[in-house]
């Protein structure tokens, strides 16, 4: 009998080089960008229905993560020229023109629409500025999960479909969760059914993109990806379901670790990502199977 072969690359090389961005910055970067979008979109909402105390904490909560996504970014880059040089020209097919571009229209309208609700001055500016933070919010919560799915990091390209999806119910989980803390339960209430569907879109999306991925799935049920992948998924499932009793009892107790849950469960998602995608490209089986895969499929 022969032995079942295993699977060997070139002297045991990787196939890609690793991803050489610092985990702190660049999943950071990933979580507070969804949480400055989430954000806006929570406080224009809240704006709409006469929420103020929820609208100026959402308007705070999208400058503040927007500016830290930045300084993260920037950091991770080195030198704040290399930002400034993506914003040369703009090309419609690269998700990080886009983004550079996208960022640097969003962030100033964050800051517009919380400087004046602190100030209560120019209402007008004020609320033209939260509607444009809450429709460019949506491609700001998301663009980055075209970014990570359009390199050749296996855990990440071949979830391209449905990581989108799993990023704008993160960012929204997160922004709710931020809600939670900061309102009133009387005021809490878009906070607390934002949860309840970011929650599901975020759970329900990984679960389909994990099912479709095949091999590449494998890194997010292993080691430090799939313990912080768990943790996401208990502190989200349950800070949801913590923020419909709260809204049922208007327990303000509730509501804070409803909060503490649904953001931390959303970071810990972004830290799950990062390190799955890092961990395939550190072993070639998830690049060379998968296109072996392909190419005998096409031959069939």
């Amino acid at each position: 009998m022969v032995p079942e072969a295993e699977f060997s690359s070139y002297y045991g090389k990787p196939v890609l080089n690793r991803p050489t961005w610092k985990p702190l910055d660049i999943a950071g970067y990933l979580y507070l960008g969804g949480l400055a979008g989430g954000s806006s979109l929570l406080a224009a909402g809240a704006d709409l229905t006469g929420r103020p105390v929820l609208a100026r904490a959402a308007k705070l909560g999208a400058a503040g993560a927007i500016s830290l996504s930045l300084a993260a970014l920037v950091h991770d880059l080195g030198r704040p020229a290399r930002f400034l040089n993506m914003l040369r020209v703009f090309k419609p097919t690269s998700p990080m023109s886009v983004g550079s571009w996208l960022l640097t229209a969003y962030a100033p309208l964050t800051m517009a629409a919380a400087a004046t609700d602190v100030a209560r001055r120019y209402r007008l500016v004020g609320s033209a500025a939260t509607a444009g933070a809450a429709v460019l919010g949506t491609g700001v919560a998301t663009y980055t999960a075209v970014l990570v799915a359009d390199t050749a990091v296996p855990s990440w390209h071949e979830g391209y479909r449905e990581l989108p999806f799993v990023f704008a119910g993160s960012g929204a989980s997160a922004a709710a969760g931020l809600g939670l803390l900061a309102a009133p339960a009387g005021q809490a209430g878009p906070a607390r059914r934002m949860a309840v569907l970011g929650a599901a879109l975020e759970l329900g999306s990984f679960q389909l993109m994990k099912q479709r991925m095949g091999l590449s799935a494998e890194p997010y049920e292993q080691g430090r990806p799939h313990l912080l992948l768990r943790m996401s998924e208990v502190l989200t499932a349950g800070g949801a379901a913590l923020a419909v009793v709260s809204g049922r009892r208007r327990d303000r107790w509730l509501a804070a670790a409803a909060g503490t849950a649904l953001l931390t469960g959303s970071a810990a998602l972004r830290f799950a990502v990062f390190h799955a995608g890092v961990a395939s490209a550190e072993d070639p089986k998830y690049t060379v199977v998968p296109q072996r895969e392909r190419l005998t499929e096409r031959g069939r």
